[in-house]
């Protein structure tokens, strides 16, 4: 159809455009008067067009197109202009280079008297353009419901209603454009067809991938098997999924669609619906119990595609809805894995607050620490930190009061007012008075990993690198007492002590004026 769209838009051209279009095309076989005919043509000026025959003017001279006046006549509905030419003996079935021929344009178009004109005239009726589209596909495409009535109930011409070179029959045409009254009038004429194109596709699957609900609700009357696989697996219901085709899918699953039939790459509708974003589905299809296991034969969950694609209220209604937070791809990664590796805080957040496992390593041995460490997303180590220590710690005091039962739990960066005096505190800790391995020291004696310590360590900024590593340690650690409702003030000078460092203790209880109420510190 590029040949068509290619003509409809230079005619769309106004008149300085043309004659600027016509001047830059050096290489255009037209004389100057062959020009200026055809532009009549194409406005429909009989005046010039009557004094040029007048001049001998070439009628049927082509462009560089190979188009002639009748085309642009032709396509134009100019009547008179039309019925002029014929008269002056205008070739009827030139084609251009997209093998486009007057009686196609005018099934485009839609003029039943210029057709008849065509017609009469000795246009070949059987006339196929280069995409092997001959009259009635043209019609079809563009619901011009009584030219194919002039065919098929006047002319008789039944031989018409072939496939195109994409082996589609004009019911299927018209399926693909939405058009009704096309449909309904094929229908009647006994042209309803349930064969397939080239690639697979019925007149079902081309409604529905167009969101054409209408047309997708009369095929359904038609209909017997709406679950038929195209070239790529998809079934009409996957289809109007992927284009995201809300009352198309509801038609076609109350049709008694398979909802969990997969594609070729094994992707149900799910996957293609989270791929896509598009979130009332995801929850229409949850909704309708559409398989959530994920397949050894499947490249990723449906989970994994809403991180991948950083589609937040996605991985949330999932989530809701039970999906194993903890599937593994086939790099054996979980979702929290790509997440992390993505530097996404706000997925990382949602997935530790949801208590993913936070032990499983990937094929390379990796968890999601260290492959967070390893791509140097220095926020997302700390918060897979924090996770870790605060699971680890509810696991210990499992069967007790739930801690953190007054916190609005979180994993991110503390910035609130009211942890700002303690935070400044550690920060000068670790800045001005932890000497180079000292932060390490503590971070044993807290309880930190050696993986922990190594990921905090990874991101490497210079010599004084430990002064960063510190802090971001020291914050770890104070996320862990505040969640705790413990006193980050008692605490520090206590462990400081504790862990040998009076003298920087002491320093602690200096530079704190007031009292830290933990009660009053909120993580958020």
């Amino acid at each position: 159809m590029k040949g068509l769209s290619d003509f409809l838009a230079g005619l769309s051209l106004g008149e300085d455009a043309a004659a600027a279009a016509a001047a830059a095309a050096t290489h255009d076989r037209l004389l100057p008067d062959e020009k200026e005919f055809q532009y009549a043509a194409k406005t429909n000026n009989l005046e010039i067009m009557e004094k040029l025959v007048k001049k001998k003017v070439n009628i049927n001279a082509v462009n560089i197109m190979k188009r002639t006046a009748l085309h642009f006549a032709v396509a134009g509905s100019h009547f008179s202009t039309v019925d002029f030419l014929l008269h002056h003996k205008a070739r009827v079935d030139i084609a251009d280079k997209h093998g486009l021929t007057a009686i196609h344009l005018a099934a485009w178009s839609g003029n039943l008297d210029i057709m008849r004109m065509l017609v009469k005239a000795g246009a070949d009726q059987m006339a196929k353009n280069q995409d092997g589209m001959n009259v009635l596909h043209f019609a079809a495409q563009n619901n011009n419901v009584k030219i194919v009535d002039y065919f098929i109930q006047d002319l008789r011409l039944n031989e018409l209603n072939k496939p195109d070179k994409k082996g589609r029959k004009p019911f299927l045409l018209a399926a693909e454009k939405g058009h009704i009254d096309m449909i309904n009038s094929l229908i009647s004429l006994k042209m309803f067809t349930s064969e397939k194109d080239q690639e697979g596709n019925t007149a079902l699957h081309l409604a529905a991938k167009n969101g054409h609900s209408e047309v997708v609700e009369i095929l359904l009357n038609q209909w017997e098997e709406i679950n038929k696989l195209n070239e790529n697996g998809e079934t009409p219901f996957y289809l109007a999924v992927e284009g995201s085709h809300e009352n198309c899918v509801e038609m076609l699953l109350e049709a008694g669609s398979d909802i969990n039939i997969s594609d070729k790459h094994n992707n149900n509708a799910l996957h293609i619906a989270t791929q896509n974003g598009h979130i009332s589905l995801v929850t229409f299809l949850i909704g309708k119990n559409i398989d959530l296991v994920t397949k050894p034969e499947q490249k990723n969950s449906p989970l994994h595609i809403a991180v991948i694609n950083n589609h937040l209220s996605v991985v949330n209604s999932l989530l809701d809805a039970n999906h194993d937070i903890n599937c593994l791809d086939q790099r054996q990664q979980t979702p929290l894995h790509l997440a992390a590796d993505l530097g996404n805080v706000e997925l990382v957040e949602l997935l530790l607050k949801a208590g993913c496992d936070l032990k499983i390593a990937d094929k390379q041995g990796k968890t999601a620490l260290a492959v967070a460490s390893r791509s140097n997303h220095a926020l997302i180590v700390d918060m897979v930190i924090k996770a870790e220590r605060f699971y680890t710690r509810k696991q210990e005091h499992l069967g007790s009061t739930d801690e953190s039962s007054d916190f609005r739990l979180s994993f991110k960066q503390d910035h609130s007012m009211q942890t700002k005096q303690i935070r400044s505190s550690l920060w000068n800790l670790a800045y001005n008075q932890l000497k180079p391995q000292e932060w390490k020291k503590l971070a044993l004696f807290w309880q930190f990993t050696d993986e922990q310590i190594k990921a905090i360590e990874e991101q490497w900024t210079g010599k004084k690198s430990y002064k960063e590593h510190g802090h971001r340690m020291l914050l770890i650690w104070l996320h862990g007492v505040l969640l705790a409702h413990q006193n980050p003030v008692k605490h520090i000078f206590e462990d400081l002590v504790n862990a040998g460092f009076p003298h920087l203790a002491e320093k602690i209880r200096a530079e704190s004026s007031t009292d830290m109420d933990s009660r009053k510190c909120v993580i958020s």
